[in-house]
């Protein structure tokens, strides 16, 4: 990553290890909790259910103004699915969603049209989220058509202002998808998501379909946008390297549950649950010397099937800590640490004086 990148690191740190009364006086953005969606699976002529995936089976989590909120893991584990749920692209099978204090869990399509002038999406394809028969002066306009929003001086001018925002030209406004890069397309979705000055903004896997090279500077172009414009993210992704340069508090999740939800230098610091771990021993080190002091830990097994997870905690098929209450009883996601929440009866890194108060 770039200095600038690593500047902003060590700003944003600082930022977050507040107290725990300051951190309960600010009102969270986005408060969900319970939130569930299962997919149902059917079978015969009558669509009869025979089952269901667990996509998201149960979690609860805030994201606070102005923060960084980064979701981890495992394909499969149900990351992408709670990012279409919040911005409900989705709707959920139980549990409730509330955004700025209004709850937006089960709202009509109707309802729900002004809201999506405050909540948008960044999409992981940006070859695919891109209409390749539209211009980018098209695609970067619809939201204002959508919305009925005259911006002043023109929709044609807030598109090429916010073209030039995103690093691109105001002169691309006539061109076609499929004269730039991979890079370049990602920047027009990131305008389009920003069109209607939005307070929350969920990017799902903004860069893992870049090139490496190009991955650092979408990462430092959301992290100005973030200062510049007073935006709040929720970033989705699977790669640990990049989740510890954006985000402010990082949520590790693991077949449909929240297992560990820490802030950044606490979680990469002293991860207390297993999977997050094993998660962080994955993590490639460029320095020979400190990679052979490390040790790797190799998990056994597949991921179990989220159409039938195992009982009690979900991890002990393949954690090297598992015991009977781990078949028996699903851990509770507690806070053994202010501000670090685990979901494990026998935690790592953990404090003997036990429990401590969630913020």
């Amino acid at each position: 990553m770039s200095e600038t990148t690593e500047t902003t690191e060590t700003t944003e740190t600082t930022g977050t290890t507040g107290t725990a009364d300051e951190a309960t006086q600010v009102e969270p953005l986005l408060r969900v909790r319970g939130l569930v969606r299962h997919f149902p699976i059917t079978k015969g002529l009558l669509k009869r259910r025979v089952g269901a995936v667990q996509a998201v089976d149960g979690i609860d989590f805030d994201v606070r103004p102005g923060e960084t909120l980064g979701v981890v893991g495992e394909s499969g584990c149900g990351k992408s699915t709670t990012g279409r749920l919040i911005t409900r692209l989705d709707e959920p099978t139980s549990g409730s969603i509330a955004f700025q204090g209004t709850d937006i869990t089960h709202l009509s399509q109707g309802k729900l049209r002004p809201l999506r002038r405050d909540i948008q999406m960044i999409f992981q394809d940006p070859y695919g989220s891109l209409n390749p028969r539209h211009t980018i002066g098209a695609i970067v306009s619809t939201p204002f058509r959508l919305q009925g929003v005259q911006p002043e001086g023109g929709v044609k001018k807030e598109v090429q202002r916010l073209l030039e925002l995103v690093g691109l030209s105001p002169e691309h406004y006539n061109r076609y998808p499929h004269e730039f890069s991979g890079g370049q397309r990602q920047r027009i979705g990131i305008a389009r998501a920003l069109a209607l000055k939005p307070k929350l903004v969920v990017a799902d896997e903004p860069v893992s379909a870049l090139d490496v090279s190009i991955q650092a500077q979408v990462v430092n172009l959301m992290d100005d946008l973030q200062e510049e414009l007073g935006l709040t993210y929720v970033i989705i992704a699977h790669d640990l390297s990049v989740i510890r340069h954006v985000s402010d508090r990082i949520a590790v999740m693991y077949l449909g549950k929240i297992v560990e939800l820490a802030d950044r230098a606490s979680l990469y610091e002293t991860p207390m649950h297993p999977y997050t771990t094993a998660l962080l021993s994955a993590v490639p080190v460029p320095d020979p010397k400190r990679r052979t002091q490390r040790d790797r830990i190799l998990l056994k097994g597949d991921v179990p099937s989220p159409i039938n997870p195992p009982s009690g905690c979900r991890f002990r098929t393949r954690c090297w800590k598992a015991t009977e209450e781990c078949a028996t009883t699903e851990p509770p996601l507690v806070a053994l640490r202010t501000g670090h929440q685990v979901a494990c009866h026998h935690p790592e890194n953990a404090p003997k004086e036990g429990p401590a108060d969630a913020t």
